[in-house]
């Protein structure tokens, strides 16, 4: 019984150093305390310099295609990752940002506008014509051949800039 007694007793004792005078004459909560009271400077007590400081904040831990190798495809999920912890942003709206902006360049291509981004270079459409079929040769043994029509097409390219080259 008398070690029940003595459990008992050390649990509600609690440690001199968390009561300070000013706060038990007080009697405020812990959040209302985070000044200095006048009482407290009156005293000569030291203020409590824990409350002063701001908390650190807690950062969010590094993506996992940042902290081993690189992936061999960098794909525009990895980019938003990248883009959203960099940033302070949630990855689900760096992603939603990042598509948005593929989006856009897209319907400024579809117009046969260039986009021209100093840094990295100039991105634009290529159309290259439809052809009618015509008659050719076989260059190896010199025999006729029908060659057939081509479609039309539209080829994205990139022209790097200088500023890129010389970073990489």
């Amino acid at each position: 019984m008398a070690a029940r007694t003595t459990k008992k007793a050390s649990k509600k004792a609690a440690p001199a150093t968390r009561k300070t005078p000013a706060r038990r004459a007080a009697n405020k909560p812990k959040a209302a305390t985070s000044a200095p009271s006048k009482t407290a400077a009156a005293s000569g007590t030291p203020a409590r310099r824990a409350a002063d400081k701001p908390k650190a904040a807690t950062s969010a831990p590094k993506p996992a295609s940042m902290t081993g190798r690189l992936p061999p495809i960098v794909t525009l999920k990895h980019l938003a990752e990248w883009a959203g912890y960099n940033h302070d942003v949630p990855k689900k709206q760096a992603i939603a940002m990042l598509t948005g902006f593929v989006a856009d360049i897209g319907r400024v291509l579809k117009k046969g506008s260039k986009i021209r981004i100093p840094d990295l270079g100039i991105l634009q459409v290529r159309v290259r014509p439809a052809r009618p079929a015509r008659r050719g040769r076989n260059p190896a043994t010199g025999e006729e051949i029908q060659i057939k029509a081509s479609k039309a097409s539209k080829k994205v390219t990139f022209r790097v800039a200088k500023a890129l080259k010389e970073a990489v």
